[in-house]
């Protein structure tokens, strides 16, 4: 068994590779669990190859869950702590906070074109932590 955490420093709003920082921590064989300790950014494994795939994302999840000065979201009632929390939230409970990765002779299980990616759903920078357990 073996664990950490990672800190990944977020500019805003966006997807936020850090393959190369867990690949680089692995080592042996087992079951790689990650965990964002955050309410408002989530971990997704996705394609790292073309940049418009993240593009994509972050402007679909914008759309999909709109900041809570819009129209749309008149309904939320946790707005004090600025119009992109409360949505930031709503993401992360769509989108995963953990992850689960097979490690194979010190290398991740990834698919070619997959990344491990932190999402970030705030306007501002940030620093997030994630812990990662290989057992």
């Amino acid at each position: 068994m073996k664990q950490t955490r990672f800190n990944i420093a977020t500019g805003g709003a966006g997807l936020y590779e850090f393959t190369p920082q867990v690949a680089q921590w692995v080592e042996g064989s087992g079951l790689l669990t990650l965990f964002i300790r955050h309410t408002s950014a989530s971990l997704l494994i996705e394609e790292n190859a073309d940049p418009e795939v993240q593009a994509d994302l972050r402007a679909f999840f914008e759309r999909l869950v709109p900041p809570s000065d819009d129209p749309a979201m008149a309904y939320l009632t946790h707005t004090y702590e600025g119009p992109d929390d409360m949505p930031a939230h709503i993401k992360a409970a769509l989108l995963p906070v953990s992850l689960s990765i097979p490690v194979i002779d010190g290398r991740l299980g990834l698919g070619r074109w997959q990344g491990i990616y932190l999402f970030e759903h705030r306007r501002a920078a940030h620093r997030r932590e994630v812990l990662a357990h290989l057992a």
